[in-house]
């Protein structure tokens, strides 16, 4: 997912295409901007959550109706990039080729916890970098010039787009989300449809399968909510599977104990 507003960057890292995924990831991006600006482009040709048809050279693109609401609710216009035309297509296309950047680290990450963290540094990184036009960071760049113009937040009226879904599907990453957040289940869930509740102190996350509670979080904020239990299996299914339990574990303690002392940093 990528966010400009002139030449100030958002990322973060998704695990699928879902419109309610794009929705949460813009909502983000407005509160991470601190603003909603007036316009949106979007390269259309593979926005299907975004577009019903594809504008074309003899066409204009038909927004998603769902789409095309959330965009009016949260005070922004959107327009598609039309095709061939480096104007408006290439400023798109030019942000999405700074994900190269992160292809030194492939392989070079455990877990979906690991790249999370490369693509928050990317985000920042970018963000910091001078311009050769301007001699401004984009940090910079949107203090003093662009920050002003961006509209306020919009007040509850995008909530019911993002509603507590009672039931959800594993991702293939062992994941569920419940208020925009990740928390993890057993691998063996992988693909199953589970159903996600609140505890009476509304302060833990309850998922069930077939009316049996499988695991239980603490209600978080943070991103990525990983079980040791869970962390652990994934590991030994996968990129540990030749190494012993103890170091496993050890590992995944290690792992997670980091995770939360960046989850922290960051918050502060």
């Amino acid at each position: 997912m990528f966010y400009l507003i002139q030449r100030k960057k958002f990322l973060t890292l998704t695990f699928d295409r879902k419109q309610d995924t794009l929705f949460e990831c813009l909502d983000d991006a407005f509160y991470h901007t601190g603003g909603v600006p007036k316009e949106i482009w979007f390269d259309n040709d593979n926005m299907r959550m975004v577009v019903d048809q594809s504008r074309s050279q003899f066409s204009k693109a038909h927004f998603n109706e769902r789409f095309y609401a959330f965009s009016k609710d949260a005070g922004f216009q959107p327009i598609a990039c039309r095709p061939f035309r480096p104007q408006t297509k290439g400023c798109v296309e030019a942000l999405a080729r700074t994900v190269d950047r992160l292809r030194v680290y492939n392989h070079e990450f455990y877990d979906a916890v690991e790249l999370c963290h490369l693509v928050n540094d990317l985000c920042a990184e970018l963000n910091s970098e001078l311009s050769q036009a301007t001699g401004q960071s984009p940090d910079e760049r949107w203090w003093t010039k662009e920050k002003e113009h961006l509209r306020e937040l919009p007040k509850n009226l995008l909530n019911p787009y993002f509603e507590d879904f009672i039931r959800r599907k594993v991702t293939k990453e062992v994941m569920v989300i419940f208020r925009k957040c990740r928390y993890s289940v057993d691998p063996r869930y992988i693909g199953k449809e589970v159903e996600i509740e609140l505890s009476d102190k509304q302060d833990h996350v309850h998922i069930y399968y077939n009316g049996e509670m499988i695991r239980s979080h603490p209600l978080t904020s943070k991103p990525l909510n990983y079980h040791e239990e869970d962390y652990f299996h994934i590991l030994k299914s996968d990129v540990m599977s030749h190494k012993d339990d103890d170091e496993i574990l050890a590992y995944t303690r290690e792992s997670l104990k980091q995770y939360d002392f960046v989850e922290g940093s960051d918050e502060e």
